[in-house]
């Protein structure tokens, strides 16, 4: 499902295509996709990027998170980089004031073992990346670290900009959530009858389920070592 085919769906639902309802639908479906990007988390939403802590000239404790970062999965060092010798020494996720008691001072340094999600990162006043990580300690060399998370994707709307047939993930893989979820903020926004709210809102617990299932359940686990599914018979 494309945005021209979602939007032309929602006005069909609600039966409604006045030109200020229309003007809202692009709202109504970015609302549906962070309720769903924020409830499951489907496995191929995941991303893995390397990047380098700064060990010298300056030591910098901390690393930007990606623009699209919505949780993190792991990270980890790489060592030896490029070389047959290497290898991943991954991080644990600690709070910042465990951080901050571990290592008080900049000068504790050495390979990083620990990491806590920091927030903004401020330059001169001014917030320059919205999050960024904190490591302990302080590194002292410069090292390659893979961050592994999980993302937003690129927006159906955000899509309709350039091209009003383009899709996005849950366009071609779960259409049926998306559409609810968006009627469920359109219909919101009409403060339409409580009958048909309930109804397009049991809709989206449907779909969601449905998600969930596939997202946090069947895509996390696999016959040989969970079995295959079985439907009591009786």
């Amino acid at each position: 499902m494309n945005y021209s085919e979602l939007s032309t769906a929602i006005q069909a639902y609600t039966e409604n295509t006045s030109s200020t309802f229309v003007a809202e639908i692009p709202t109504f479906v970015q609302q549906a996709e962070q309720r769903i990007y924020n409830t499951v988390q489907f496995p191929s939403l995941r991303k893995n990027v390397v990047g380098v802590v700064q060990g010298t000239p300056t030591p910098n404790k901390y690393l930007a998170a990606p623009d699209d970062f919505l949780a993190v999965y792991s990270m980890a060092i790489i060592t030896d980089y490029g070389t047959a010798a290497e290898s991943y020494e991954y991080l644990l996720n600690k709070d910042v004031n465990f951080i901050r008691q571990a290592y008080p001072t900049p000068a504790d340094t050495g390979l990083p073992r620990y990491y806590a999600l920091f927030g903004p990162t401020v330059t001169s006043g001014s917030i320059t990346n919205e999050l960024s990580f904190i490591l302990g300690p302080t590194p002292d060399a410069n090292y390659r670290v893979e961050l592994h998370y999980y993302y937003y994707p690129v927006s159906i709307v955000t899509d309709a900009v350039l091209n009003p047939t383009g899709t996005s993930w849950l366009g071609d893989n779960f259409d049926s959530v998306l559409l609810y979820g968006s009627l469920v903020e359109a219909y919101t926004y009409m403060k339409g009858e409580q009958d048909m709210m309930a109804l397009y809102n049991g809709k989206y617990q449907e779909a969601l389920a449905l998600a969930k299932r596939l997202g946090d359940g069947m895509e996390r686990q696999d016959a040989y070592r969970n079995g295959q599914y079985r439907q009591a018979v009786t």
